[in-house]
């Protein structure tokens, strides 16, 4: 009686041999070639909903900037390997709101994805521009063609612009008018006055059709409807076994941050206990508002201003708001002189603005005691960056 073969003959067609595989090589190699198959058909999926900025940023957690079908209103920066995050290395939250209110977060894509790869998931308003490369625009590196620093939008020697009602928003030269239009894709800007379009300057800040409105009598800039939503996906993501963040995402640590109209939007999560700490850069309430006696409510364990030096158009508003703060609130505000309202979001890696906000984030939401010591002690590490000043209130 002849006995069955143990073996298995296969046609190569690369080599053109045929080669004898014996039955526990075929059960590995019949394994290997389904895993193959099924990363054919994953790969162009997710190559079409993300995209690698920066090689993932220069932290320990290679980062990713996607889309997540079920939250297709907004932009997702978070480390690419989520499977190392769990019970024991919980991921914190940073939802974002974008300079100008704008409806994508196209102008900060290297900031955000750097804090991404330093161990955070990161909600930005704004669907996911991924095909594009976005390059630096204007007032956003620091840098003009000739090596001088960038003042942010300045007017030119002798327009100062007034600090007193002017909302945190960039406003461009005399004689040069902005084309009309909403936010990026012709989309209206998240957290903007209802009604005509805002024309987009570039670098993403709105100038308000008929010069600049004064904020008094109650009117607000900065709808947080954006960060909320943001906020209630992250926790309901968290909860949902079926979501590849379930039991991966640290819900009482979240922060919310924005730049200039972004950060109104920030400052406008205050009355929510489940924000734990607010980043506010380029920004500040419009002095005249009502929105300055939210200060003194805050239901947050801490607040950073983080600004642009005097040229930064926000300057005065962000100042006014760390003066204002009273009670045992932690409180910081810190400076990059010369940088302007652009800061430096998009220079590599998202420059020393980066740097900052990640210690920050990691002192609140991780508990980092390295992190912690760039705004404690008698010689904080901010303090000793160039070009940087700091203030602040119950922190030593």
């Amino acid at each position: 009686m002849v006995k069955p073969s143990k073996n298995h003959y296969i046609y190569h067609p690369v080599d053109g041999k045929i080669h004898i595989i014996n039955n526990s090589n075929m059960r590995k190699v019949l394994f290997m070639a389904a895993v193959a198959v099924l990363a054919l058909v994953a790969i162009p999926a997710l190559a079409q909903k993300s995209r690698i900025v920066e090689g993932g940023g220069s932290g320990p957690y290679k980062a990713v900037m996607m889309e997540e079908a079920s939250l297709p209103t907004h932009t997702i920066f978070r480390p690419q390997d989520i499977s190392r995050f769990g019970r024991r290395n919980l991921l914190p939250v940073l939802v974002w709101g974008n300079g100008g209110c704008a409806n994508s977060p196209s102008g900060h894509v290297n900031f955000l994805n750097e804090v991404a790869s330093q161990g955070f998931l990161i909600v930005a308003i704004g669907p996911s521009n991924y095909q594009q490369i976005e390059g630096p625009r204007p007032g956003q590196t620091g840098e003009m063609p000739g090596g001088r620093p960038q003042m942010g939008n300045r007017p030119p020697m002798g327009e100062r612009p007034q600090m007193g009602d002017r909302p945190a928003g960039d406003r461009p030269p005399m004689g040069e008018r902005p084309p009309m239009g909403g936010g990026p894709g012709g989309q209206r800007p998240q957290g903007a006055p209802q009604g005509g379009g805002m024309p987009q300057m570039p670098g993403g800040m709105p100038q308000m059709p008929g010069g600049m409105p004064q904020m008094g009598g109650g009117m607000s800039m900065g709808d947080p409807a954006g960060l909320k939503q943001a906020l209630e996906w992250v926790i309901a993501q968290n909860a949902d076994p079926r979501s590849p963040y379930f039991g991966k995402l640290d819900i009482n640590n979240i922060a919310a941050a924005g730049m200039s109209c972004g950060g109104l939007q920030a400052l406008h999560m205050s009355d929510d206990p489940r924000i734990k700490t607010i980043m506010v850069m380029n920004s500040g309430y419009f002095n005249g508002g009502d929105d300055k006696e939210s200060l003194a409510r805050m239901k947050q364990k801490s607040v950073i201003w983080i600004l642009g030096g005097p040229t930064d158009i926000a300057w005065e508003n962000g100042n006014d708001d760390f003066k204002r703060m009273s009670g045992t609130m932690p409180a910081f505000l810190c400076s990059l002189d010369g940088i302007g309202h652009g800061g430096t979001y998009m220079q590599p890696n998202g420059g020393d603005y980066a740097k900052v906000a990640t210690a920050w984030l990691k002192w609140w939401l991780k508990g980092d005691r390295k992190a912690k010591k760039m705004f404690t002690g008698s010689k904080p590490g901010v303090g000793q960056m160039k070009g940087w000043m700091y203030e602040r209130k119950n922190i030593r």
